[in-house]
């Protein structure tokens, strides 16, 4: 018995090894096919419903894919129009990262006797040891590049999952026992259920942090406060780190901008109060628990995400999750792994209930509003 349990811990050990392994140098294919995936699955209802009303199959699957660039373009538009605003404020925040950086050279120098010389010379020699041989230029194009090359990737899996998403649930169905054919159609939807739950859950809280943070900003003086609410709300989409880095940026900008303490301050209060509204408001109503992962995983998927994959790691780490643990949920052999990483059944926060259930009765007093089932 114990060499059989010992047996079963190195055969899951080497699994884990080889998982990571095979994510961490396949990277370049698994990345934009984990983004197309959990996108196309968000386009899936409005797909399904073009093609009730008698859209061609291979049309419904362009227009959902053109809706969702749109989108994203629209995004990306105001950003560079605002970007273009803040040149000016950039161009005096980097003079005078440029003055406190001379200052620590001048203290350095002073305090350990290492000279200016000699500290650019030590940053130069650590640059080329780092593989750093191409300039801030050439580095930028070519990330530019792979933005573009993977967004194409992106868009051409999401036409592909889409037009031939009963094929590939037929090989699905095909490949598992007859008995567990059942089971294995409720995880698909179930899969299906969470990402697009979860997305469309994402992007209306996303909306709704635009609009706290922008009247926020706003009553605190912070000039191109919209911009500074849009970046905000978009960098929700990592979760913890989001947010803090958004306002962290907002705080530089508003410095460089000639914003004293109390602006600062003002800052920090309308950060504090959107993440009270997020926590016990939005997240309940509009989220809600759909990707039921407890904090420590949460915690640790996003560092093993950022560690694989980087900033997309990040980004995948919470829905990735949360379909691995309904797998493992209806898998017997792997249901341990999913009560692991799963948020132990408890009575939710008191404070948090009763705003909820007070919001959901205005909610149904509103004229025109019917109770959703």
């Amino acid at each position: 018995m114990q060499e059989r349990k010992l047996f079963k811990t190195a055969a899951l050990l080497l699994i884990i090894v080889l998982g990571v392994i095979i994510l961490k140098f396949g990277k370049p294919f698994l990345v934009p096919l984990a983004f197309a995936a959990i996108l196309s699955m968000l386009l899936l209802p409005i797909c399904n419903g073009l093609q009730k009303k008698g859209v061609n199959k291979a049309v419904a699957t362009i227009l959902s894919i053109l809706l969702l660039v749109g989108i994203f373009a629209g995004i990306l538009a105001f950003l560079s129009w605002q970007v273009s605003d803040l040149a000016e404020d950039t161009s005096k925040l980097e003079k005078q990262i440029t003055e406190k950086y001379q200052q620590a050279q001048q203290l350095i120098s002073e305090k350990l006797g290492v000279p200016p010389e000699k500290q650019e010379q030590m940053l130069k020699e650590q640059q080329k040891s780092g593989g750093g041989k191409q300039g801030p230029v050439a580095g930028l194009i070519g990330g530019l590049g792979g933005v573009l090359t993977n967004s194409l990737l992106v868009l051409v899996y999401i036409f592909l999952l889409l037009y031939f998403r009963e094929h590939l649930e037929r090989f699905i169905l095909r490949i598992v026992p007859d008995k567990e054919e059942g089971r294995a159609k409720k995880v698909i939807h179930n899969i299906q259920q969470i990402a697009q739950k979860y997305l469309s859950g994402l992007s209306q809280m996303i909306i709704g942090l635009w609009i706290m943070y922008g009247i926020g900003f706003t009553i605190v003086g912070v000039k191109n406060a919209v911009f500074f609410a849009v970046l905000c709300g978009l960098l929700e989409i990592v979760p913890f780190v989001g947010n803090i880095v958004g306002t962290l940026l907002t705080i530089l900008m508003a410095v460089s901008q000639g914003g004293d303490t109390n602006m600062i301050i003002g800052i920090l209060i309308t950060y504090a109060t959107v993440q009270f509204i997020q926590s016990y408001i939005l997240e309940p109503l509009v989220v809600g628990a759909e990707v039921n992962i407890n904090p420590l995983f949460t915690i640790l998927g996003l560092i093993a995400g950022e560690l694989i994959w980087g900033l997309p790691g990040m980004v995948l780490a919470i829905p990735l999750m949360g379909m691995a643990k309904i797998i493992f949920d209806n898998v017997d052999a792997l249901k341990p792994f999913g009560e692991l990483i799963g948020e132990n059944k408890k009575e939710p926060n008191k404070l948090k209930k009763k705003i909820v259930t007070a919001l959901k009765k205005v909610r149904q007093q509103v004229p025109g509003k019917t109770k959703q089932h």
